[in-house]
């Protein structure tokens, strides 16, 4: 197995680092407004497919994956011109723009959620794939971990890889002084800001771990954005307050936390209303009976397998 990616993106570091082999090829996304970078990334566009073939002809594949966003678009393009079979990837619970491009040239498009309009036998609600370091453990040796009271009753709060800036100032305000034990994973960017407010030996914070299912064990209610890292919540079977993104596109973030929300693990609570948070926050954790309610409606929505699924449809289409 290879990576093809942009070398300006991170997959430029986390694929090495990973120890698989990394092609790269120059795209770039589309600004929203008219503008030069408009023009240079349409150009940019146009002329990946070509680079994508190259690169395809030397790896000779059986089948190619996109993982969705504007780098996957033209892979599986030129993909399609070579005859090797494609699939899609969607992470959220509405399908991207690159995906709806792309998704004409792809034989199998993988979602993480049912998506209205999308129900044809091309596309497979799979749930989203986690890392083996997201899988839960036991919650006293997660505690052990990262040196947490096993007695206590903590609050975790998970920033986005780069921080979730809104979030982690909300929270470092409300509780940096007084409040529920918490553990707290900042993201690189937030680290420095948030560890300079922090005035009491309960309050722990990360900028990022390696051990995230063990992060996530280690806590009793989950206090987070609704990317991506809302599957390893759910994996975990952890309670969560979701907090979206307003501004993600076509607020896709609040979707994703609706799904979790009709199956009884989740509250959603938009940024506008974050005063809210604190006495939801306190309601949760002083009601262990309803937060283990949530937390197995979390793991009935969860997909664990997901990766194991997307990799026989992977192997399905290579074989055919």
């Amino acid at each position: 197995m290879t990576f093809a990616g942009s070398r300006d993106r991170v997959e430029a570091r986390l694929v090495p680092e990973a120890g698989y082999e990394l092609d790269t090829f120059a795209i770039s996304g589309f600004p929203r407004k008219p503008s030069p970078a408009l023009v240079h990334a349409i150009l940019q566009a146009g002329a990946a497919p070509r680079a994508c073939r190259a690169i395809l002809k030397r790896r000779r594949p059986d089948v190619v994956l996109g993982g969705g966003g504007y780098v996957a678009g033209p892979m599986v393009v030129a993909a399609r011109s070579l005859g090797i079979p494609a699939a899609l990837s969607e992470a959220d619970a509405h399908l991207g723009l690159a995906n709806r491009l792309a998704a004409p040239f792809a034989r199998r498009v993988f979602l993480s959620y049912p998506v209205d309009g999308r129900e044809d036998g091309k596309y497979r609600v799979l749930g989203r794939p986690i890392p083996a370091r997201s899988r839960a453990i036991d919650q006293a040796e997660a505690r052990e971990i990262f040196e947490l009271d096993p007695d206590d009753r903590i609050l975790g709060v998970v920033g986005a890889l780069a921080g979730a800036r809104a979030l982690n100032e909300f929270v470092v305000d409300t509780w940096g002084h007084k409040g529920p034990p918490i553990l707290h994973l900042t993201g690189k960017r937030d680290y420095d800001y948030v560890r300079g407010r922090v005035a009491r030996p309960d309050y722990r914070v990360l900028a990022e771990t390696d051990r995230f299912g063990a992060a996530l064990s280690a806590v009793d209610l989950v206090l987070s954005r609704a990317g991506s890292s809302v599957w390893e919540i759910a994996a975990v079977g952890r309670p969560a307050i979701l907090v979206p993104y307003p501004f993600a596109t076509n607020d896709h973030q609040a979707l994703n936390a609706r799904y979790f929300v009709q199956a009884g693990g989740a509250i959603m609570v938009r940024e506008l209303e974050l005063d809210d948070v604190p006495e939801l926050a306190r309601s949760l954790l002083d009601d262990p009976a309803r937060c283990a309610r949530m937390g197995m409606a979390m793991l009935a929505a969860a997909k664990p397998d997901a990766a194991d699924a997307i990799a026989d449809e992977l192997v399905a289409l290579a074989g055919r």
